[in-house]
């Protein structure tokens, strides 16, 4: 049960418009942001920050921000944005060998160096104390530039802000979520949790 209720999506007309953006994403608006309509201005700025933070402007696809997404989620323990993230990854065209092997990104074939140094970024970012290092660095620099970091922190960051949010609220998970999250996770023993 959640702390809060999401209220329904017509409930702010502004938030409807811009939630929009999720059908693409995801197939549906998410219970986190109708949580957030609560407060109108929050669920409107966190959009306005999502499509921003998700925009492509360099050679960061959209698959591997949703990858990287998962990745901070499972870090921080996020079962609900686990879901989403392997859910939108899929979406936005992440091979099926990715999303069957996402726990062995560091070792599967399927993965690039350049992929692996962005999924490593996550996960070390995403951890508390924050695992970011020279060696790290060197590696992201190799493969990528300035802003394509940037883009990348963005992600971790948002998503950061969403593992937090949906892990304290208990955001009940949507039915294609969790579709996703069975797919695409279940082997590795992912579960609904808290967010029934």
């Amino acid at each position: 049960m959640p702390l809060v209720k999401p209220l329904d999506s017509q409930q702010d007309a502004e938030t409807k418009e811009l939630a929009a953006f999720f059908n693409e994403t995801l197939g549906f608006c998410p219970n986190s942001v109708l949580t957030m309509q609560h407060r109108p201005a929050i669920s409107q700025a966190f959009i306005h920050l999502n499509k921003a933070v998700m925009a492509n402007e360099g050679r960061v696809t959209s698959a591997l921000k949703r990858l990287m997404a998962w990745v901070s989620s499972n870090a921080a323990g996020c079962r609900y944005c686990q879901a989403h993230a392997v859910r939108a990854a899929a979406r936005y065209g992440a091979s099926q060998e990715q999303l069957e092997n996402l726990w062995d990104y560091r070792t599967h074939p399927s993965f690039s160096e350049a992929e692996r140094a962005a999924l490593d970024f996550s996960l070390l970012a995403s951890q508390v104390p924050n695992g970011v290092d020279d060696e790290l660095k060197e590696r992201l620099t190799r493969y990528w530039d300035e802003g394509e970091i940037v883009e990348m922190l963005g992600v971790i960051s948002l998503f950061g802000y969403l593992n937090r949010w949906n892990d304290s609220m208990g955001t009940s998970l949507e039915k294609d979520a969790i579709e996703s999250g069975e797919q695409y996770l279940g082997k590795y023993g992912w579960e609904q949790g808290k967010h029934r």
